[in-house]
Order: C-alpha cells, then structure tokens, then sequence
C-alpha cells in the first residue's frame, strides 16, 4: 500500500516524559507569565508558523513528483509537529488553574508560586520558586510544584525544617524565608 494512504500514529508522540506530567486529579497549575508564555507560543504557532509551512507545502505539492521532494515531504512532517503542538498548547491552558503569587495574602507558609529560601545540611543557602510543570527553568531556579524539593517544602513554614529524600538519603532543609512576589 502507498504511504500517501497510511496514517502515522500520532499518539505515539504524545506521550509526555514524567518530569512534564501533571498528577493523576490534579490541577495544571500555572503563574500568570507561565500562562501568557504558553498563549503566545499557541498564537504564533497557529498565526503564524503554522500558514507559513502550508504555504510551503502547497508550492512544493505544485511542483510535481511528492516522492523525491523534500520541501513537501519536510513540510509535511512539520505541519505534523505543528499540529502536535498545537494540541498539546490547547490542552495545558484549557486546564490551566492560574495562580498570581502577587495576589496571595502574606503567609510564611510554603504553597504554589512561592519564592523560598532554604538551608541545606552543608551550609549553602538556595532560593526556588515553585511553579507549574510548563514553566521549569533550573537555570531560573524555577522547579515544578510536582518536583521532590518542591514536595518538600510545600506546606511547611519560615523555621521549619523538612526532610528532602534523595538517592543517597535523607537530607534536612531548613526554611529561612518564604516570599510571594511576580515570578518572571
């Protein structure tokens, strides 16, 4: 049968890798930046990338034989990863649950969209902003609200000691501060 006629498995693709799925009866959540990110990435993908591509594809089918054109056959698979894309764009946000860390009433207790401060067992003091799956950035020292640090620490206090479990043990953090403030 002709490959023109088969359809590729597109679910396949769809499967996320564990550090970008949400918890089975758990909300997406996500800051507002985090939320604006995704938006525009869908905006662009759908305005934008996506017309161009199908443009190009268009001209390339134009030119005669499909089977040796690589514009088309390319252009093809990036409408693929376009749309793919674009699927997994739409469903994020509409299960988003966007939390603004600037509206949140003071509190020294630790909960999504936190910025905390900490002290680990060795002396050195990290500062992380808890935030959604969509939106880490280690570079940021932005985790997942999903991350064992962030396990951690959600729900404890300023003075509060918790106990972060890694592959060589346990390992104490001591909370020294938690701020609510934009995250960028």
């Amino acid at each position: 049968m002709s490959k023109a006629f088969t359809r590729e498995n597109d679910d396949a693709d769809d499967e996320l890798p564990p550090e970008l799925k949400v918890p089975a009866g758990s909300k997406n959540y996500m800051t507002p930046g985090g939320w604006d990110r995704l938006r525009v990435e869908l905006y662009e993908l759908v305005h934008k990338e996506r017309p161009h591509v199908t443009q190009v594809v268009n001209w390339a089918a134009s030119n005669g034989d499909r089977s040796e054109n690589a514009d088309y056959q390319y252009g093809k698979r990036r409408l693929r990863e376009i749309d793919r894309r674009i699927r997994f764009l739409q469903k994020r946000l509409e299960n988003a649950e966007v939390v603004d860390p600037a509206q949140r009433e003071p509190t020294d207790q630790v909960f999504f969209a936190a910025t905390v401060t900490y002290l680990r067992e060795d002396g050195r003091e990290e500062t992380v902003c808890i935030v959604g799956v969509d939106e880490t950035d280690l570079k940021k020292h932005h985790i997942s609200w999903t991350s064992p640090v962030a396990r951690a620490l959600l729900k404890a206090r300023e003075g509060d000691v918790v106990a972060l479990r890694t592959p060589s043990g346990v390992e104490e953090l001591e909370i020294v501060e938690v701020k609510y403030q934009p995250i960028g």
